[in-house]
């Protein structure tokens, strides 16, 4: 799996960033950053030590549905459900809906990150 690149600026720059891509002034290399945060801290919160070993073992067991993923690791659904949210909005989880159940894809178990 390829490591995702992570980066980090403050709003303002990122938002700057964002308006030169769409007005056609900067066009991003395949290298930079996919994935932005404003602070180390706020990266700290998302990709934590307990977040790593959850998209590992997303990746080593490939869950079916958020439930399975619980029982698996012994979290409560509801505030599993929230913490694969917050790193889906960041594009380092998938949530692939089927039928009647959503299933947790990890889109990296490496990162990358250029401050």
């Amino acid at each position: 799996m390829k490591a995702i690149v992570i980066g980090i600026m403050p709003q303002n720059k990122i938002r700057e960033r964002i308006l030169s891509i769409a007005r056609g002034e900067h066009k991003p290399k395949p290298t930079e950053p996919k994935i932005w945060f404003t602070s180390m801290r706020s990266l700290a919160e998302v990709l934590s030590d307990e977040n790593r070993a959850l998209l590992k073992i997303i990746n080593d067991t490939k869950p079916q549905s958020i439930s399975s993923l619980a029982e698996a690791t012994g979290r409560k659904p509801g505030n599993l459900s929230r913490t694969l949210n917050t790193m889906s909005n960041y594009g380092i989880i998938e949530m692939k809906r089927e039928r009647n159940h959503v299933r947790p894809i990890a889109k990296a178990t490496e990162f990358r990150i250029v401050a």
